[in-house]
């Protein structure tokens, strides 16, 4: 799990599983019939999502274990901790700033998670040390993020509590989830740990949203494939995302995550067909990006 191609390998598939869930919660949606500005409904949407896929989790590591598998009584504090930071935090705050924010400030503001998680993993957990690289590296990665998202569109320097405050939020929940796993995952299994937070985040962001007066009204049969589909992405790629967390510095790993928005705009514009966001930007921000990765990569592999 610490050699590069299986890191590579590994992360690219994480990105590229959360990269088509902006397609399938864009059509989810649509099946489901959630409006933009139901927040209620899309926390209960997510939760369902999230319990669905916590369920799968567990299910597969009772399979791989061939016994049913429980957290140790000592995990049940890691598995809430990560929970609030990783599904409720995270979501919650995003799905709340996603209802006064554009789709392009909503996009970079949530992209600067790996760059906070670096900075978390350094400066507050003091977990590995900054180096020329990873800066440099975070930098180029959050160009990159920056080409495939404005894309020719201009940003408003407005700056309110609601909205781009709890999208700085979501980012650094997500971030400091991300260290938290790392840490943890050296007392528990990390699909463990991924699977029950997933249980019970899913269960609070369900009961949240059905209390908020949230409902869900699937107008097509292919509501529960997608369901479905949505549950095996967050499962397989958190947990995929926890073992890389296990057996490497969170440098090493979080980086990749400017990939998931350029993954994001390619899948969408094929799934949706908006090919119109195809632009040569898209292939700069590969660039970047994947040379960010590259220079933080260098000093992780040698341990700094």
């Amino acid at each position: 799990m610490t050699r590069t191609w299986v890191v590579w390998l590994m992360a690219m598939t994480c990105c590229a599983l959360w990269g088509s869930a902006f397609a399938c919660i864009k059509t989810g949606y649509t099946v489901f019939s959630v409006a933009g500005e139901d927040t209620a409904a899309q926390i209960l949407f997510a939760g369902s999502r999230f319990l669905l896929a916590g369920c799968l989790t567990v299910a597969f590591t009772w399979i791989r274990e061939r016994k049913i598998l429980l957290p140790r009584r000592a995990s049940w504090k890691y598995i809430a901790a990560v929970s609030v930071f990783q599904t409720m935090g995270q979501y919650i705050f995003f799905y709340i700033s996603m209802a006064h924010l554009s789709g392009v400030k909503g996009t970079i503001l949530d992209g600067i998670n790996p760059m906070v998680a670096i900075l978390v993993a350094v400066y507050l957990f003091h977990m590995e040390s900054m180096t020329w690289n990873k800066a440099v590296g975070c930098v180029l990665g959050f160009l990159g993020l920056l080409a495939v998202t404005l894309n020719g569109e201009t940003l408003t320097p407005e700056i309110h509590l609601v909205g781009e405050g709890t999208m700085l939020l979501a980012a650094a929940s997500a971030s400091v989830a991300s260290v938290l796993m790392r840490k943890f995952s050296q007392h528990e299994d990390p699909v463990v740990l991924t699977g029950y937070q997933f249980i019970i985040g899913g269960l609070v962001m369900i009961a949240g949203g059905l209390l908020a007066g949230g409902r869900l009204h699937m107008i097509s049969p292919w509501g529960i494939p997608l369901l479905i589909y949505m549950a095996m992405i967050s499962a397989v790629a958190f947990s995929l995302w926890g073992i890389l967390l296990k057996h490497n510095p969170v440098s090493r790993i979080s980086v990749f995550g400017f990939m998931t928005q350029i993954f994001g705009v390619v899948i969408s514009a094929v799934a949706l067909q908006e090919y119109d966001k195809l632009q040569p930007s898209v292939l700069a921000a590969l660039v970047l990006v994947c040379l960010g990765i590259y220079l933080t990569n260098r000093d992780s592999e040698k341990g700094k």
